[in-house]
């Protein structure tokens, strides 16, 4: 048995490290935990589709048949800016190639030159400039790069991150260069919709008590209640959040940039990448433009994979009936015989005549004497006395 190796084209997102999935032949790409991302859809869907349902037939017809269809309109926009954020690349930088890394290796050795035994090397930084002002690339271990700028390695999706901000489990995915304008869209718009649906809410409560009480309005709406308790302990959290982005984006700063306190000018460090205005701050990352994925998900490589084969002609043991099956002809040939047959059958019909093997020659056994020649000498003895 012997290996032959096979080239066959694959998509490179298959051969992707890292944690994360993809799907759509590599056209969505998103974090392995996902199960929170589902609970985002479904407390989403499920408080709009009781707000559909119970207030907005009431509302449509006592207040404004707009109140659905503007609800409609912020729903489908939450909807679309979710899974924008959660399907998309977030900015993931691949790994060095094993050329790569051994080269930056070699540089890395190079510079330090030769460390004494027991004593702990430098570590790998690198210093460039920007905005006159120094600012460190770490290396990756895990990657073997020197990280851009405010890119960071997200340990739960295992890969680095361009400009990351955070890993949100609520949209199953990093959030950072790519997706971040999407991110706080859907903040802001989930923020509205939210303080929409609970709005309407009340005032849907209130029209109703006038009529039939409060009690008996509670009562025949029973999914109002849900929706107002939904709506109420959200509200806080979705919209703290939106604030809380709203000033990062006012300072050109990262949530990660912000915990670290990397430009809290507690060294006099000031953050190099602020305009020191907050429009143009807000501009550069709202109205920026789209960076382009460099991983090429969706490209082509050759991989080689090993494919066990045999020999193509069967020993005489492994496979004894073919051999039957090929060497058996008729024993007599006949006319629709061809010729090239012959030989074989006349070899087949001399080996059916050869002699079979004798057994020894059996002993020879006297003959028994009869009583007639007993009795003649025994007479030959007396006559002879």
């Amino acid at each position: 048995m012997s290996a032959v190796m096979i080239a066959r084209k694959v998509r490179k997102w298959e051969k992707l490290p890292g944690k994360n999935t993809f799907c759509c032949d590599g056209r969505v790409m998103m974090a392995r935990q996902k199960g929170v991302f589902y609970l985002t859809l479904f407390l989403i869907m499920g408080t709009c589709a009781l707000f559909f349902a119970f207030e907005c037939p009431y509302l449509a017809v006592h207040l404004s048949p707009a109140i659905p269809v503007f609800a409609a309109l912020i729903f489908l926009f939450v909807i679309a800016m979710l899974l924008r954020t959660s399907f998309s690349d977030p900015g993931v930088l691949p790994r060095a190639l094993p050329e790569e890394a051994t080269f930056i290796e070699m540089e890395i050795e190079a510079a330090n030159g030769n460390v004494p035994a027991g004593q702990r090397p430098p570590p790998r930084i690198r210093n460039v400039q920007i905005n006159n002002q120094i600012v460190k690339l770490k290396y990756c271990y895990t990657c073997k790069i020197f990280r851009p700028p405010r890119a960071s390695h997200c340990s739960i999706c295992d890969n680095c991150v361009d400009r990351f901000d955070h890993h949100c489990p609520w949209v199953g995915n990093c959030v950072g260069k790519r997706n971040y304008r999407y991110f706080y869209m859907f903040t802001l718009s989930l923020s509205l919709l939210t303080i929409y649906i609970f709005t309407f809410d009340i005032v849907h409560v209130v029209m109703r008590s006038v009529d039939n009480g409060f009690l008996n309005t509670l009562k025949e709406t029973p999914g109002t209640v849900l929706e107002v308790l939904v709506c109420f302990f959200t509200l806080w959290s979705v919209v703290g959040l939106t604030g809380f982005h709203t000033y990062l984006i006012s300072l050109n700063q990262t949530t990660n940039e912000d915990i670290k306190g990397s430009w809290s000018g507690k060294n006099r460090v000031q953050n190099p990448y602020s305009h020191k205005n907050l429009m143009k701050n807000c501009c550069e990352v709202l109205c920026g433009p789209t960076y382009p994925s460099v991983l090429d998900r969706r490209g082509m490589m050759q991989e080689d994979s090993p494919v066990s084969s045999t020999s193509a002609a069967p020993s005489s043991s492994s496979n004894p009936v073919s051999q039957t099956t090929k060497t058996t002809a008729p024993l007599i040939p006949n006319e629709h015989t061809p010729d090239d047959a012959k030989p074989s059958i006349a070899a087949s019909a001399e080996k059916s005549d050869s002699p079979k093997e004798e057994l020894p020659p059996a002993p020879k056994v006297p003959p028994l004497a009869s009583p007639e020649t007993d009795a003649e000498a025994t007479l030959a003895k007396e006559k002879a006395q």
